[in-house]
């Protein structure tokens, strides 16, 4: 059997191994906290390149960065209906603004200092922006408002998973207000293509684009759209949504405008947002038995160099010529920016040295001894492939490192579509749908027809599974895996005719 740095592997125990790549890979740890964790450096960095890259393709297409507030308060929540009582079990609540000893050489709240109106800690910010908007806005002269934020919120997740499940989180959410909905639609769609853009050029990662199902939607959305991939495990993760608001929350938080034609009328808004839930994506999407792999476009470091020495004599040649090497590399250019090296000289064994790297899923590693400098030579390893590493001359690694590069990133999106195309099944009956799903089975996408109702949300609670979304491009073939053109059909749940189909799975 082959020995695997990540032990239980992916076939043996698929939760735990994404703990363990998380733990060896040195991305996160569980804090003090409850549900809440510490994102360590290389996990950081790693969120830092994403938010960099999203960050630029928000400005590109007119959005501007904002900051709201942490603190809500509760009378907001209450004034849409549907939204606070989808949140309502999630939300953490300010209740006091000072602490008093209580005696017993401790603290509590200081009853004197309990605030007149409870405070959320944010869970999201459709209402506290929304209320700002109501202020910002007067005329149809002030509209489109293209705002984004970068900030964390807090929603009190009882069972967490880093990065994809927990009580506090990091991500970006969107907020805008139109004049008409045709504007609040187009914008919808626009960041929904955003971020399929991104996940599948940045991250390497396949993504299907399509309209939540009424029991999916964002609460207080009109309508509400996702990009949904899939798991090793042949679970599906959402990635990103964009939902139009409608007039839901202008009339709720009175966002009025005086149009050309002088009419007082509710502005049309929308919200967006992807959070470090990608980190998560991008671990079970790409991983393996020995632990992280990333794409290059979003790792920390492209190529490590590891310089192999055994005394001082060795080390006084071999340093200062991974040290040029290093400067080599960085004046080459890949995906519009110098490539990123590192240099790892700490005083550890080559082996436990390499497998750090192996595990944290640098694209390359790099390693230099006394021969490889005589013989103006580097040994390289792809950590995409895992094979045996070779000796390559200086020169064309340097020549050809972008390539290089390219080519990992690319090999790693193929990879995952072919995956995710093998476990994409058409089905049209309940008894497949029902076997597909039994207790134990893989798993995978279903593309099947239905009519939207509380028939199909009980059968899909009783089998522990959801509809992902009606894609939007399943009648153009924009959805490499998914028939098209599939047409009419009977409902799986009722039996009604019906000429829709959606993609169901078992998901986080």
């Amino acid at each position: 059997m082959p020995k695997n740095a990540i032990s239980p592997t992916r076939s043996e125990n698929y939760p735990e191994w994404y703990q363990q790549v998380v733990k060896a890979a040195d991305l996160a740890e569980n804090s003090d906290v409850r549900g809440c964790m510490v994102i360590k450096p290389w996990g950081y960095a790693i969120w830092e390149n994403i938010q960099r890259r999203l960050d630029a393709m928000f400005k590109a297409t007119g959005h501007e960065n904002a900051y709201f507030p942490l603190f809500i308060p509760m009378s907001f929540l209450e004034k849409e209906a549907e939204h606070v009582e989808g949140f309502a079990k999630e939300c953490a609540v300010v209740t006091h603004h000072r602490l008093e000893p209580d005696g017993e050489g401790g603290l509590r709240p200081a009853p004197s200092a309990k605030l007149d109106e409870p405070l959320i800690v944010r869970p999201t910010s459709e209402t506290i922006i929304g209320a700002t908007f109501a202020r910002w806005v007067q005329s149809y002269r002030d509209l489109p408002i293209l705002i984004n934020q970068w900030a964390n919120v807090v929603r009190w997740e009882l069972r967490t998973r880093m990065f994809l499940r927990t009580a506090e989180f990091l991500w970006q959410e969107g907020h805008t207000v139109h004049a008409t909905s045709e504007e609040a639609e187009q914008e919808t769609r626009m960041m929904l293509d955003v971020y399929a853009t991104f996940a599948e050029e940045a991250m390497a990662m396949p993504v299907i684009k399509g309209e939540k199902t009424a029991g999916e939607r964002f609460p207080g959305a009109v309508a509400t759209y996702s990009i949904e991939a899939l798991m090793q495990d042949n679970k599906a993760l959402q990635a990103g949504t964009s939902h139009n608001l409608g007039q839901n929350f202008s009339k709720a938080q009175e966002i009025k405008f005086q149009s050309q034609a002088g009419e007082l009328e509710f502005a049309w808004t929308t919200s967006w947002g992807v959070s470090t839930r990608l980190v998560g994506g991008l671990i079970m999407t790409h991983s393996d038995d020995d632990g992280l792999v990333l794409p290059p476009r979003l790792a920390p470091a492209h190529a490590v160099i590891l310089p192999i020495y055994k005394n001082d004599a060795e080390r006084d040649i071999v340093l200062p010529y991974a040290q040029s090497l290093k400067a080599e590399l960085e004046a080459q250019q890949y995906d519009g920016e110098p490539v990123r090296i590192r240099i790892d000289d700490r005083d550890l064994r080559g082996g436990e040295k390499k497998w750090q790297w192996v595990k944290r899923g640098v694209p390359l590693r790099l390693e230099v001894g006394p021969r490889d400098v005589a013989g103006e030579g580097v040994f390289v390893s792809r950590r995409d492939t895992n094979a045996k590493g070779q000796g390559t001359p200086r020169a064309e690694l340097v020549a050809t490192i972008a390539d290089t590069l390219v080519e990992i990133q690319q090999g790693l999106f193929d990879r995952a579509l072919a995956a995710r195309q093998e476990a994409t099944v058409e089905i049209d009956s309940l008894e497949k749908f029902e076997k597909f799903f039994a207790e134990g089975k893989p798993g995978g996408l279903v593309w099947a027809p239905f009519v939207d109702g509380p028939e199909m949300e009980a059968k899909l609670k009783e089998l522990k599974v959801t509809a992902r979304c009606v894609p939007l491009d399943e009648q153009s073939g924009g959805t490499p895996g998914l028939p098209t053109g599939s047409g009419s059909g009977k409902c799986l749940f009722t039996g009604a005719a019906t000429d829709k189909r959606a993609v169901f799975a078992r998901a986080y």
